[in-house]
């Protein structure tokens, strides 16, 4: 088989989605830190990622289960967000700022690595 166009096109996706993969860990990672929420690390975790978000929030381990809902898992996420936003000392509608794209990029770093 030789290397085509189709599988560089799937490399190139899958290296930008390791890019921001690392990222979001490393933010979330960082704001575990900064709010001291126990086990950081498991921002590195699918899932448990979530739950971690949820725990910084200060909201139920449970609400992870409305992350996998169609339509609610927006709503919840715009307020886990913002909870993590008051939780490091910033503004809540930074939370809001997460539905728009590019945007949901700059604000777990902005989060992570503000003072």
């Amino acid at each position: 088989m030789e290397y085509g166009a189709q599988d560089s096109y799937f490399a190139g996706v899958w290296i930008w989605w390791l890019i921001g993969y690392i990222y979001m860990a490393i933010c979330l990672m960082f704001i575990a830190n900064k709010t001291n929420t126990p086990n950081s690390w498991l921002a590195w975790i699918p899932i448990a990622n979530i739950y971690l978000m949820c725990k910084v929030a200060s909201k139920p381990g449970w609400w992870v289960i409305l992350f996998f809902i169609p339509i609610v898992n927006i709503v919840i996420g715009i307020i886990v967000w913002m909870k993590i936003a008051e939780a490091r000392n910033k503004p809540s509608w930074l939370g809001i700022l997460m539905i728009i794209p590019f945007v949901n990029i700059i604000i777990p770093g902005y989060l992570a690595f503000a003072d």
